[in-house]
């Protein structure tokens, strides 16, 4: 069987799928690292709404998928950006998800952690800033999840010096009853947080960063730096107090990341764990092992499909996130909460698709196979 893609420049090309897909079994949590999977939201696609309505969720397929990441012993990241915090789950919604995946994770014995942001305010002052956050951290803490500090498009806005910063970020970390994640999203992945910390200049603010972890070591796990640059966050990760964890969330440089080098390496929490959730759970219980070349075998042939799913705007990549997921079954169509399935092209699409299958990510490739093909010809694509 073939099917034929279009190309960026419209041609079709004929592709031959594969016919079976890559063993791999659920498995325990791992031991040389802790591994965060970012989780997507299933929409409802029966809901009468439009894409600037309240998010209806499909919450049965939406906790069945965490249930998935939990089986191949991931962690969940939950109400994250990959969650579209911000682009179209709104805190609302994102307070009921954080309620219910904090209590199927206490169910089924799975790790979670949730985002604290302050997405219900648009603007206000560095006070109003500060009092939505409590307000989150406050539920987050209640439902049992570890907490993760997000980057604040509002706080953004109201800081105009690093010190406003410090004076936020200090008070959160003082009260927080258990140490948390801080997360540092650059700008492109949401161009609202240019100038993060108090600085445009990425030097003053990784300064700026690492004076909040130093002032507060005991208050915090861990960071997750997601700014799509590996040096830069190897050496942030040297200049950490020690027992200080890092968390890479950088989607193109991953596999060297997590392995290390001699002065150490970064844990993980990624958005690209969502398609590649079993593919790379069995890659880090290899590194367990210590194989860091049988690591790098399974985990470096994925670079180059997260880096086309996180291409320039970056922050569209939950589209293809969640078109992989309908494709390899987890859920039974492809809507997105804020009809944000329309923001990856048809050939983005089939790339996605191309190098998904692969890899071997799709459990029944004829599935897969079979959904490509009724995209494709909604799209005007005859087989």
């Amino acid at each position: 069987m073939t099917i034929r893609l279009p190309g960026a420049d419209g041609a079709l090309r004929t592709y031959e799928p594969r016919t079976e897909p890559l063993a791999m079994a659920p498995g325990t949590p791992f031991t040389s690292r802790t591994v965060f999977s970012a989780a997507h939201v299933v929409a409802d696609p029966f809901a009468d709404v439009s894409p600037d309505s309240p998010a209806a969720v499909d919450w049965d397929a939406t906790l069945a998928f965490r249930r998935h990441l939990w089986s191949h012993g991931l962690g969940v990241a939950e109400a994250m950006d990959t969650a579209q915090r911000g682009m179209g789950l709104d805190w609302a919604g994102a307070a009921e998800l954080i309620r219910r995946s904090a209590a199927e994770a206490r169910a089924v014995g799975g790790r979670i952690a949730c985002g604290v942001g302050t997405d219900q305010i648009a603007a206000g002052s560095l006070a109003e800033v500060r009092a939505a956050y409590e307000e989150q951290l406050a539920l987050v803490e209640e439902s049992g999840a570890q907490a993760i500090l997000m980057a604040s498009r509002a706080l953004a806005a109201a800081a105009s010096s690093p010190e406003d910063y410090l004076e936020v970020y200090g008070h959160l970390l003082r009260q927080a009853t258990e140490p948390v994640v801080l997360h540092w999203l650059g700008p492109m992945f949401d161009p609202a947080l240019e100038g993060y910390w108090g600085s445009a200049d990425l030097d003053a603010a990784t300064d700026t960063f690492l004076d909040v972890i130093a002032a507060h070591p005991d208050k915090v796990d861990g960071i997750k730096v997601s700014l799509l640059d590996a040096q830069r966050e190897i050496d942030i990760r040297r200049r950490l107090p020690k027992g200080v964890r890092c968390y890479t969330g950088d989607d193109f440089n991953y596999p060297e990341l997590i392995a290390g080098d001699e002065q150490g390496f970064s844990h993980a929490l990624l958005g690209i764990f969502d398609p590649l959730g079993p593919l790379a759970a069995q890659a880090v219980r290899v590194l367990d092992t210590g194989d860091v070349r049988g690591f790098r075998d399974l985990l470096d042939p994925t670079v180059g499909l997260s880096r086309h799913l996180f291409q320039t705007p970056t922050r569209f990549y939950k589209t293809g996130v969640v078109f992989l997921a309908w494709l390899a079954g987890h859920q039974s169509h492809f809507t997105m909460v804020g009809g944000l399935q329309s923001a990856r092209s048809l050939p983005h699409f089939a790339t996605a698709y191309e190098l998904a299958d692969g890899l071997g990510l799709f459990p029944d490739p004829k599935l897969a196979e079979e959904r490509m093909k009724t995209l494709l010809s909604m799209y005007g694509v005859n087989q």
